[in-house]
């Protein structure tokens, strides 16, 4: 009795967390309609007109009103300057990511069982595409079971809130650097700036190499060869697995975060090539604390056995006694997967859990030297754009 009832209790704050989050959502989405009605989200469009002056920081304060904001602006406002409201919509995508995923079992739960009441689970019109090797549980359909569609709609609605978010925090950054950038690294020695170039670009090979040595702690899907078995989703004599990402193998060896955790390397670089000013230090640094504290709430989920992870895992423990259902079985492959990797990178390997050997001889190394080649250039195509977008 006593576990049941903290169980309703569970529930009753999830669901409480869970409708702050669509109250939050749906704040953020009306913020967005009133800045995009009145031009200040588009700061790449209309940067001309938001910067006619040298002096457009120093007016601020003293103005009225301002014509690209519905409201007046005045030294009472609860954001007074550029930076606030930056470090406010920063603050608003990370806690919006850390909240949606220690909440999404149950939202997907929920999202599921609406789909379901609108017939949506089920139909066999509703397919991937021919050359998409689907999984070996639905199947090639969209929404084969409940949850299956419950978690297809949560990552719409994710992706929705990414987009509101991040890029207000994107256009934010803008309205705040009304300084022009100097990117050419002649405010850095030149030792400095090769070595955040260097860094920057390592840090997208690192991530792109992710994505064909997934963590089941990522939504990245595993894929394998048909064994001839027949399975459904087989497509061309490829189907997807995610069960082998439980596997500690290459790059998950060194860290068990390989996809998002180079993001804090790479906003550390970039915050410095950019010039280091505080706009970069709230937005760039801002997306490098969120990587280390959205990992971080990840593996306490997964600790406290709460909700669920990656693409499908459940860490919520199930109500089978006799046995091992498939749901068990996860979880105990889950528990394994943490005690063989580290959180902190090459932690697994300096205490023995995991040796250089392996990672060297698994690592996709092919992937992550084409990925350090393309970070070269996208790091200084992101610095040459932001130069151009800033003035």
């Amino acid at each position: 009795m006593m576990k049941a009832g903290g169980q309703q209790q569970h529930r009753r704050k999830i669901q409480a967390e869970t409708s702050l989050l669509l109250l939050l959502f749906l704040l953020s989405c009306s913020r967005i309609c009133v800045a995009f009605n009145s031009s200040s989200f588009h700061p790449l469009i209309n940067r001309h007109r938001m910067r006619r002056s040298q002096s457009h920081r120093q007016k601020l304060k003293g103005i009225q009103h301002d014509s690209r904001f519905m409201t007046p602006i005045n030294s009472q406002s609860i954001l007074e300057s550029p930076d606030q409201v930056l470090a406010a919509w920063t603050f608003a995508f990370a806690s919006s990511h850390i909240g949606l995923s220690s909440t999404r079992s149950n939202i997907i739960r929920s999202l599921g069982e609406t789909a379901n009441s609108l017939n949506l689970v089920g139909n066999e019109e509703w397919v991937l595409p021919s050359w998409w090797p689907g999984d070996n549980t639905g199947g090639n359909k969209i929404f084969p079971d409940v949850l299956t569609a419950g978690r297809q709609v949560y990552r719409v609605f994710y992706t929705a809130v990414s987009f509101l978010t991040l890029g207000s925090a994107f256009g934010a950054y803008f309205e705040s650097s009304s300084v022009a950038l100097d990117v050419s690294g002649a405010q850095q020695s030149t030792l400095l700036y090769n070595s955040c170039i260097l860094s920057a670009a390592l840090s997208f090979g690192a991530a792109i190499a992710s994505l064909v040595n997934a963590s089941p702690l990522g939504l990245m899907p595993s894929f394998e060869a048909d064994d001839g078995t027949e399975m459904s989703g087989s497509v061309a004599g490829i189907r997807r697995d995610d069960t082998l990402k439980f596997a500690a193998k290459g790059l998950t060896r060194i860290t068990r975060h390989p996809l998002i955790l180079p993001v804090v390397p790479w906003g550390i670089a970039t915050t410095i090539l950019v010039g280091g000013r505080p706009c970069d230090a709230i937005f760039f640094g801002g997306l490098s604390i969120y990587s280390i504290a959205g990992c971080y709430f990840q593996d306490l989920r997964v600790i406290r056995e709460e909700g669920s992870v990656g693409t499908v895992f459940q860490t919520e423990s199930g109500g089978t006694k006799e046995g091992l259902g498939e749901d068990e079985q996860e979880r105990t492959r889950l528990r394994s997967f943490f005690e063989q990797t580290s959180f902190i990178p090459f932690k697994a390997v300096f205490d023995g859990r995991q040796s250089f050997d392996d990672i060297i001889r698994e690592a996709p190394w092919l992937q992550f030297f084409v990925g350090t080649i393309v970070g070269v250039y996208l790091e200084e195509k992101i610095l040459q754009l932001l130069a151009e977008w800033s003035v």
